[in-house]
């Protein structure tokens, strides 16, 4: 049988059988692949450390398998913090002004990706599919091959993949891109994010390239580009909504809003998300129609992420600024418009929190995908379903709202169009949720995380 090698920046160890919110997500159809066809889960601990020879730590838990390695502090800086997080992460999501282009930085990157080389090679058999994930990894590929690997290896983007008149700001670009070319598959979340890569290799490269078929043939390889939308593990998030912990989480909402509609957001504390635009289009919403505030209570949950980079200290700031200044312009004794909770919820909270929510605020600048809208959906009552507001930006957006069906879009930039929406789904009939969420809920279902991980195993195993 063929074995999965997974690589990624970080590994997510199976929780023991019976832990309360058993895996479900990404993570859990990784191991779920693992389990059914044996292999390795590879990636950094999370931890640092300075041994110099790189000890590798291997664990198996419920039929998995994981490879651990710690990282020298000085590479979790610069890898890390530095190329991965500052300057790849804002250009991917076309921030240029937050883009920080440090060669030091770019030396950890590439030495980190050879440390990870040199330690999973020797780990990997002849027939082992490989398949490395996301934007810490993007040479790994290339430093396998010079290790001698000649598997079927396949690389997936989870965020943008920015256009050519951008990326091109990335000194080293045509560098970095010769390197994802070493792969045999190369996965994308949108037709366009695809499009803009099978774009620069056309057009920086002059590589021969089938933008139907997806292939480009540059100095006698040929690599696959294909487009693969990952979607949200529909029974474990549905088996959430069964928990007491969501019918606690679902009552909790209900009675704390008291007759008034409940609008929800959940997002990561980063500034690809748009949570100051946001707060600005509901605080528009509420210029504009100030008698609604006694209809409407928004609730962002915003878990702190990489709180140890700038950008990241600032968006929390800013972000506390506009919901305070808000919240005092508009609450009275007993209504407060806004309610900013910056930390995380369990699935089957959050289960409870998207059902008892009559609207669902997605509003990023540009997203890769974003779950956060497919699971919003996919708790919603069939019979009393809640209205998505979503981006333009976000690449669930070609799923779920491009034709006007599904999803009330916007531009996330745009505080007017924000408050047209808010107006939209605060006062949209029965009839017309119903349709929209009808016009969402089959692909939510049915393009799940276990089918694109199916799609892009076969495919890749289908390559060369």
């Amino acid at each position: 049988m063929t074995r999965l090698i997974i690589i990624s920046n970080r590994v997510a160890v199976p929780k023991a059988r019976g832990a309360a919110g058993a895996q479900g997500g990404l993570a859990g159809a990784l191991n779920s692949a693992l389990k059914d066809n044996g292999g390795i889960w590879f990636g950094w601990s999370g931890q640092e450390s300075e041994d110099p020879a790189g000890s590798i730590n291997l664990q198996r838990h419920e039929g998995v398998t994981t490879a651990t390695i710690d990282l020298p502090a000085r590479d979790v800086e610069e890898y890390y913090n530095g190329y991965a997080n500052s300057t790849l992460w804002p250009l991917f999501h076309y921030r240029l002004d937050l883009t920080e282009y440090e060669r030091e930085t770019g030396r950890g990157y590439e030495r980190v990706n050879q440390r990870f080389a040199d330690a999973v090679a020797p780990l990997i058999e002849p027939d082992d599919l490989v398949w490395v994930h996301d934007y810490h990894l993007i040479p790994l590929g290339e430093r396998l091959r010079a290790q001698g690997v000649n598997n079927r290896i396949g690389f997936f983007l989870h965020i943008p993949w920015p256009p050519t008149r951008l990326f091109v700001s990335l000194p080293f670009h045509e560098r970095l891109v010769r390197t994802l070319l070493e792969y045999d598959l190369i996965g994308f979340q949108t037709d366009e994010w695809r499009g803009s890569f099978l774009h620069y290799c056309s057009k920086e490269l002059n590589a021969e390239v089938d933008e139907e078929a997806g292939t480009i043939s540059f100095e006698g390889r040929s690599v696959i580009a294909r487009t693969y939308p990952i979607g949200i593990d529909w029974d474990h998030f549905q088996a959430q909504g069964n928990r007491g912990e969501s019918r606690n989480a679902h009552q909790r909402l209900l009675s704390s809003t008291r007759e008034r509609t409940a609008m929800i957001g959940v997002d990561r504390l980063d500034y690809s998300k748009g949570l100051p635009e946001r707060i600005d289009g509901i605080g528009r919403f509420f210029d504009q129609h100030p008698e609604r505030v006694r209809d409407l209570v928004f609730i962002q949950i915003a878990p702190p992420s990489r709180e140890d980079v700038k950008s990241y200290q600032d968006i929390r700031m800013m972000l506390e600024q506009k919901t305070g200044q808000i919240n005092g312009a508009r609450s009275e004794v007993d209504v407060v418009p806004i309610r900013y909770v910056n930390r995380g919820y369990s699935h089957a909270e959050l289960f409870g929190f998207f059902r008892g929510s009559k609207i669902g605020l997605v509003t990023p600048l540009r997203d890769g995908m974003n779950l956060v809208a497919k699971e919003y959906v996919a708790a919603q009552d069939p019979n009393d379903p809640g209205v998505l507001i979503l981006s333009r930006f976000a690449g669930a957006a070609e799923q779920l709202g491009l034709d006007g069906t599904g999803a009330v879009l916007v531009n996330p930039y745009s505080p007017d169009d924000i408050s047209d929406a808010i107006l939209q789904a605060l006062d949209m009939p029965l009839d017309e949720r119903k349709a929209r969420y009808e016009a969402m809920i089959a692909t939510i279902r049915d393009d799940n995380v276990q089918a694109w991980t199916r799609c892009f195993c076969a495919d890749l195993t289908a390559t060369r």
